[in-house]
């Protein structure tokens, strides 16, 4: 399910003990000096405050070379700032920028290739290793996430998508001045500190979620099969190669150019007064330089000619992904893929999960997604699914081919509209009603959609799908030529059995 969507479009009917208000007559929205824009919902049942920090910037917006630097980035601000992570910044800031002079000396002289000088090499990288190591003497290790602990933070996490990035913490309603002074400091003054340790950290991660993850694998290579153009098709982890050779120095530039005021979205929820809340964040946030409007994406992924295929070898029980190329979340058809994904695979009495699994029983799991990976542009509708054995992925295929197939032929019922909008309206109202919850997604849809109130709105247009709408999206969608298919294929011998693990 595209939850993000669906989702918050139900909250301006989650009950707010309160009041008998909508959820668009309790938003406050604030545009700071700068640019930032602030949402806040005030909630006082409960003595905390949940926080949202987006800036529109992911994977999208890198550019080959650089792909994994928004993700890596994410990772540099829990290094702390100028004064946070530190024991002596002045003294510490002179070593990062030796440190990074002999990379960017080291890095030159590596590009030489069979050109280079073994000895110049040797001794850079000598000195580079001795750079980091005096570094070290100068960092406060966690410092950060140990403010917030002592502080009753929960929730301190961070997350990198193809479309923005987010940062998130929820704090007692008193310590909402921490949160302030401490979330400006590491807007205005990031210090990217062992920066080149952490770089080794990611790529690490990105071994163990992808290289060593037969699904990771598959998801990878299945969407830069599909995305010939777009940089939906980069992985939010990066390229190796790019990830490690990325600098400090390219960082910190793409850190300017994404993530200043005009490009954030705060969000905050729960036991706090507006009226008092603007001041404190204009005196702190809103005394951030602007900066320019970074650059738009401007690549568009060209129609696709004909089906694309995808086969990744792995010691792994097999798997079928399938995708078909759709419009963004503006397109006026997006709610009815939305309604085509509950329609598909929301919960056991679902059109897939009832044939695939219940009745052939040839699947183990089946789901679909409105929206991959991302919403901001042209993306995709995806089916994946898992065969129950002996069965196969192509057996698989053609049990899902038929079931798109009846969305052109059979509209569904009314009833059966009535059924899945119910359903989501009942599942996702129960998962909103925390503060966290209500910050995400407004942050989220003001982000991507340029407008919280695109939520409400959705839901509206989800209300309205009739089943012609479901049938004349179908015909124009699912089609051979707009799809990529992706299969995890068991490793195999000789002898036609799967290799034992070693």
């Amino acid at each position: 399910m595209k939850k993000w969507i669906l989702a918050v479009a139900l909250l301006a009917w989650i009950p707010l003990p309160v009041s008998a208000q909508t959820l668009a007559d309790r938003v406050v929205s604030h545009t700071l000096s700068n640019g930032l824009r602030v949402l806040m919902v005030e909630r006082h049942q409960v003595p905390t405050i949940s926080f949202r920090i987006i800036y529109k910037v992911g994977a999208a917006n890198e550019v080959n070379g650089m792909t994994g630097v928004a993700h890596l980035y994410e990772h540099m601000a829990f290094k702390g700032t100028q004064t946070i992570g530190t024991k002596d910044y002045p003294a510490e800031k002179k070593l990062i920028e030796q440190i990074e002079q002999t990379y960017t000396a080291l890095r030159a002289e590596e590009g030489k290739g069979i050109m280079a000088d073994s000895k110049a090499l040797a001794r850079l990288a000598t000195q580079f290793e001795a750079l980091q190591k005096e570094a070290q003497n100068y960092v406060i290790p966690n410092e950060l996430s140990e403010i917030y602990d002592r502080n009753g933070a929960s929730g301190f996490n961070a997350s990198t998508g193809n479309d923005v990035t987010t940062y998130m913490v929820s704090f007692p309603a008193n310590r909402l001045p921490l949160w302030i002074a401490i979330e400006a400091d590491r807007m205005a003054k990031p210090v990217l500190r062992e920066f080149y340790k952490e770089r080794d950290v990611v790529l690490e991660e990105r071994r163990r979620s992808v290289e060593t993850n037969p699904g990771g694998k598959l998801y990878e290579d299945f969407l830069f099969t599909a995305f010939a153009a777009h940089p939906y098709g980069f992985p939010i982890l990066g390229w190796p190669s790019d990830v490690g050779s990325l600098s400090a120095t390219e960082t910190e530039s793409f850190f300017k150019t994404y993530y200043g005021p005009s490009n954030t979205i705060i969000a905050l929820v729960g036991d706090f007064k507006a009226d008092k809340v603007i001041p404190l964040l204009e005196a702190s946030f809103g005394k951030i330089p602007t900066t320019p409007p970074p650059p738009p994406v401007v690549t568009v992924e060209p129609p696709q000619r004909g089906e694309r295929r995808v086969e990744v070898e792995d010691e792994a029980n097999p798997q079928v992904l399938i995708g078909f190329h759709k419009a963004n979340l503006h397109h006026p058809d997006d709610p009815v893929f939305d309604v085509i994904d509950a329609l598909l695979s929301m919960g056991r009495t679902s059109r897939l999960y009832k044939k695939l699994v219940v009745e052939l029983k040839i699947a183990v799991s089946v789901s679909t997604a409105g929206g991959s990976p991302g919403a901001r542009f042209d993306n995709l509708f995806t089916l994946s699914a898992t065969p129950r054995a002996p069965h196969t992925t192509k057996e698989l295929e053609d049990a899902l081919y038929a079931e798109l197939e009846r969305l052109k032929t059979e509209a569904p019922s009314q009833a059966e509209l009535d059924k899945v909008i119910t359903n989501i309206d009942a599942s996702l109202v129960r998962s909103l009603r925390s503060n966290s919850g209500m910050a995400g997604q407004l942050a989220y849809f003001e982000a991507v959609a340029g407008d919280w109130r695109y939520v409400l709105r959705n839901r509206d247009a989800i209300a309205k799908v009739t089943g012609a709408d479901v049938m004349r999206v179908a015909k124009k969608t699912f089609i051979k030529k707009n799809r990529t298919v992706a299969t995890l294929s068991p490793v195999e011998n000789g002898m036609g059995q799967m290799e034992d693990e070693r």
